[in-house]
């Protein structure tokens, strides 16, 4: 579902205004160390599985759902990576968003991955050291924070 009915019942009343939202993301691994990354529909990037939390939902339920729903696997989180701010982003309908981002660690536990949502048109594994040319800047610093060697996680200072 591309965008949750919460959003579209908020834009009724604000149109394309600005809105603060809540998102998650997920640097998924797996056995080998190869990063999970889906091909993005809008923005036509590639870039980590990420969305919007449903009110009241819990962030790392939350990515966990996102993981299954927009590339049909079975991950587990291991541990929480960073937090920070997008910069504003005008979507390709004229939406205006941005996001407060908790960003996860995790380990692909099963399932083969594919585009399992119209959010993207492709799903697949990269090695680290040989990630897309066209990567969103955003996943760019969410693996480079996942994949310190640092168990605590990264945020602006």
């Amino acid at each position: 579902m591309p965008i949750p009915d919460f959003i579209r019942d908020l834009r009724r009343h604000i149109g394309h205004e600005p809105l603060w939202l809540s998102g998650v993301s997920a640097v998924v691994l797996d056995g080998t160390g190869r990063i999970l990354l889906t091909h993005r529909a809008d923005t036509h990037e590639w870039a980590v599985v990420s969305g919007v939390l449903e009110p009241g939902e819990e962030p790392a339920r939350a990515v966990l759902r996102e993981v299954a729903e927009e590339t049909g696997i079975r991950a587990e989180l291991v541990r929480l990576t960073s937090v920070d701010v997008t910069p504003m982003i005008t979507y390709p309908n004229g939406d205006h968003s941005q996001y407060l981002d908790v960003c996860f660690l995790a380990r692909h536990v099963d399932g083969e991955p594919h585009a399992a949502d119209d959010e993207n048109t492709d799903v697949a594994w990269f090695p680290a050291d040989d990630l897309p040319e066209d990567l969103a800047e955003t996943s760019r610093l969410r693996i480079q924070n996942a994949l310190r060697d640092d168990p605590a996680a990264w945020f602006r200072r």
